[in-house]
C-alpha cells in the first residue's frame, strides 16, 4: 500500500503524528513549513534530527515533480507539463496579468466528464490527484518562474468538483497562514455542473469564486456538448449555482465557450440573458481554442461581437475573455495530449 502524501497533512494531523512519534509537538510546525515550500526530500529538513527525518521517511512519501516540458509565450505565459511520482503527467499554466500572477492547475490526470471540445477528457479519468500533488503545481511553478503566485484558478486538467475531498484540503492548505497563506477570494474553482457537489462546497461557506461552465443556455446544445449535462437541466444547474451564490455571498461566474455554428446564435445569447438577469450571473465568453481531435471552431469575431452586445443591451455583465498563450497550446490537455500521441508514434 503505498504510504501518504506528507505534503497533504494538515498541521494538526502533524500534531498527532510527532505525539505518535514521541516526538515534540512544536516539530508538527517546522515539518508542515517544510512542505509549504518547493523542498524535494526530507534531507534537506535541516533543522529536525536525523532520526525525526528517517522516521517521517519510513511512514510517508516526500514528492516533487519532473518538469518534462516548458513552454514560453510571446505574451508571458508559461505551459508546463509535470510528471508524477508515478509517471503520469498533468500540466499547469503559469498567466501574468497587471494585477498579479495567476495559475492554472491541475485536479485529475484526466477526466471523465466527456465534454467534446476538450482535450483533457480524451482517454478520460486515469486518478485524482491529492492536495499535495496540486500544491506541488504552485511551489515548483513559483520556483521556476521565480514568480510568486497571487491567484489560483482550478480549471486545468480536470473536474475539481469529481475529485471533491482532495480538493477541499487543498483549498485549506494553500490558505493555511504557515503556508502560501493565498486568500478564499484570490481563489476560483470551475465545474461543469456537479450539482450535488455544488451543494456540498456551498455548505463549506468558503469564500472563493465559482465558475460554472456552462457553454450553452438550451438542454439539447448543452447535452451534445457536455454529456454530464443529461444528469440534469440547465435549469437545474443554474438552480444550484443561485443557491450557491446565496449561501455564500459571492457572484457566480459562467464560463462559455464560442462555439462557430453550436452555441453562437442571437437566439442563444437572448435566452442566455434572460437566465443570467435572474441570478445576477457575470459570463465570460471564451473563444474556442481549437483541438486536433475535434471538428469543431472558434466563432467568427462578428458573431462573437453580436453575442455580446446582445448580453450587453440586456443589462448582463459580461467580458470576452483574452486569449493568453495561444501560441503554445495553452488551453488544458494539449500539451499533454500531444506528448501521449508522439509517445505514441
Amino acid at each position: 500500500m503505498q504510504k501518504p502524501n506528507i505534503r497533504s497533512l494538515f498541521l494538526e494531523e502533524l500534531e498527532a503524528v510527532m505525539k505518535d512519534l514521541g516526538e515534540q509537538k512544536f516539530r508538527a510546525k517546522q515539518v508542515f513549513q517544510w512542505t509549504q515550500r518547493g523542498t524535494r526530500s526530507f534531507d534537506e529538513m535541516t533543522n529536525l534530527s536525523e532520526t525525526l527525518r528517517q522516521k517521517l521517511t519510513d511512514r510517508f512519501t516526500f514528492t516533487a515533480p519532473e518538469l518534462i516540458e516548458k513552454l514560453e509565450s510571446k505574451d508571458g505565459t508559461i505551459k508546463y507539463l509535470w510528471k508524477l511520482r508515478d509517471g503520469n503527467t498533468v500540466e499547469t499554466v503559469l498567466m501574468r496579468y497587471k494585477h498579479g500572477n495567476t495559475i492554472c492547475i491541475s485536479t485529475q490526470v484526466g477526466c471523465r466528464m466527456g465534454c467534446t471540445f476538450c482535450a483533457s477528457t480524451i482517454g478520460g479519468l486515469v486518478r485524482n490527484l491529492d492536495a499535495g500533488e496540486m500544491l506541488e503545481e504552485i511551489l515548483f511553478t513559483e520556483l521556476d518562474a521565480e514568480v510568486k503566485i497571487s491567484n489560483i484558478v482550478l480549471m486545468g486538467i480536470g473536474e475539481p468538483l469529481d475529485n471533491f475531498e482532495n480538493v477541499l484540503r487543498f483549498l485549506k492548505l494553500v490558505n493555511h497562514p504557515d503556508g502560501l497563506n493565498i486568500g478564499m477570494r484570490h481563489i476560483t474553482v470551475s465545474t461543469c455542473g456537479l450539482i450535488e457537489e455544488i451543494d456540498k462546497l456551498a455548505s463549506n461557506s468558503l469564500q472563493l469564486t465559482l465558475s460554472v461552465s456552462l457553454h450553452a443556455p438550451d438542454d439539447e446544445t448543452r447535452n451534445r456538448l457536455m454529456p454530464i449535462s443529461r444528469k440534469s437541466s440547465v435549469r437545474e444547474l443554474l438552480e444550484a449555482a443561485e443557491r450557491y451564490g446565496k449561501q455564500t455571498g459571492r457572484r457566480i461566474s459562467f464560463e462559455y465557450a464560442m462555439i462557430d455554428g453550436v452555441n453562437d446564435t442571437p437566439e442563444q445569447a437572448k435566452l442566455l440573458a434572460k437566465q443570467m438577469k435572474a441570478i445576477g450571473g457575470h459570463v465570460n465568453l471564451i473563444p474556442l481554442n481549437p483541438i486536433a481531435e475535434r471538428k469543431l471552431g472558434a466563432s467568427v469575431k462578428e458573431k462573437l461581437d453580436t453575442f455580446e452586445h446582445i448580453l450587453q443591451r440586456e443589462g448582463v455583465n459580461v467580458t470576452i475573455r483574452r486569449s493568453l498563450g495561444g501560441d503554445i497550446d495553452a488551453s488544458c490537455g494539449q500539451l499533454r495530449r500531444r506528448k501521449e500521441r508522439e509517445g505514441n508514434a
